[in-house]
């Protein structure tokens, strides 16, 4: 298996390189390498894969980080897999915070502040949500599509189910709390005696104690494993917009219901088209001959190449609009049209025939010709104007 090429260059750019520079290589270079440009090239279609790769990974603020800290090995699926917080273990992935239990040590000796009652330690308790991101093509994101992503999941231990104790085994009620998983002690301040509750010390604030902690989960009830999971990306999802996937958090304590999964939508940028809303942006170049006299072009869209007749006498810059070939509305109906701006290409390096051939086209206007007079009143670029 040949040896990956470094992401900075296969995108040209430096390490310091900007988000804005690192789009706008990419920008380049897939359009260089498409495979619509590129038919039958089969080295076009590796070097437009590996841009494509170079790009999901630096234009990813955290495989980026990983990445010029530990090179490929640092983006692997499988790169320190297992332990929260390391690298590639993921946002949220199996780590547990009681925040109950922090707030209890912090607040716990200053009784006459909040509600007297206590939560009950078993009752049940909805799972954390967990965090996850895709990249999607353009089109992917035009049209929507699936994605298998993977996620560490915190899940029910099989072996105990969710009790905590070993097969046969029960966790017993704590005998310091009586299962109220606090305790009241009393504090000498400056006021006088103060009463207040505390997490209880011997059983942790749970009202029970595990005294045959399951092997596999170790007493907690719950595991950490990754999932893999299937997400539907919608049709008309913009880039940096979440969706949600119910359900496919973390699982619930004591019964609980689980967390909830909010998926990041990345777009890679395309190398034709510019999305403008549910719009799409495309530039297309023509002769000059057929901005003169007119004819059929084809033009490509979302939904592949199509004809379009564009008038003689057209002028650079001119704008088309295609109904309906644009984006889809997002959990919507309806789509976007695409907008084509007309750019004119400009003869380069003609013979002395050529050259001969336009003066006298030129001089059959006189001193002065009517594009001349156009141009003062319209400039150039005055019918199309493009989004920024």
């Amino acid at each position: 298996m040949a040896e990956k090429r470094d992401y900075y260059e296969v995108l040209g750019v430096s390490k310091s390189a900007t988000e804005d520079e690192i789009k706008k290589a990419y920008r380049q270079k897939a359009k260089q390498y498409h495979p619509d440009l590129n038919q039958g090239d089969d080295e076009a279609e590796v070097k437009f894969k590996e841009a494509n790769e170079a790009y999901e990974v630096l234009s990813d603020a955290d495989k980026k980080a990983r990445y010029d800290q530990f090179g490929h090995r640092g983006v692997d699926p499988n790169f320190g897999a297992g332990g929260p917080g390391g690298p590639g273990g993921g946002f949220g992935g199996g780590f547990e915070f009681d925040l109950g239990d922090l707030f209890g040590d912090i607040f716990g000796g200053f009784g006459g502040f909040g509600s007297s009652r206590q939560a009950n330690p078993n009752a049940p308790r909805r799972g954390e949500d967990l965090q996850a991101r895709v990249t999607v093509s353009f089109e992917e994101a035009a049209k929507g599509c699936k994605r298998v992503i993977e996620v560490n999941k915190v899940e029910v231990c099989p072996d105990c189910s969710g009790s905590g104790a070993q097969k046969g085994t029960e966790p017993k009620i704590c005998p310091e709390c009586k299962g109220q998983g606090q305790v009241s002690v009393q504090q000498r301040t400056p006021f006088g005696v103060v009463s207040s509750a505390k997490a209880c010390p011997k059983c942790g604030g749970r009202g029970k104690i595990v005294e045959n902690p399951c092997t596999k989960c170790h007493g907690r009830g719950r595991v950490s494993k990754k999932k893999k999971l299937e997400v539907s990306i919608p049709p008309g999802i913009d880039d940096g917009q979440v969706m949600r996937v119910g359900g496919e958090g973390n699982f619930g304590i004591n019964g609980g219901p689980p967390g909830d999964l909010h998926v990041a939508v990345f777009v890679r940028p395309h190398p034709f088209f510019e999305r403008d809303g549910y719009n799409v942006w495309c530039d297309f170049t023509i002769t000059y001959p057929q901005a003169v006299f007119g004819g059929n072009l084809r033009v490509p869209t979302l939904d592949g190449k199509v004809d379009f007749k564009i008038p003689a006498g057209t002028q650079a810059g001119e704008v088309f609009v295609l109904k309906g070939k644009g984006i889809k509305v997002l959990n919507g109906r309806g789509r976007g049209d695409q907008l084509v701006r007309v750019i004119v290409d400009v003869p380069k390096n003609l013979n002395h025939e050529q050259k001969d051939l336009l003066k006298k086209y030129q001089d059959s206007f006189g001193k002065k010709s009517k594009e001349e007079d156009d141009g003062k009143k319209n400039g150039v670029f005055g019918k199309g104007k493009r989004r920024k």
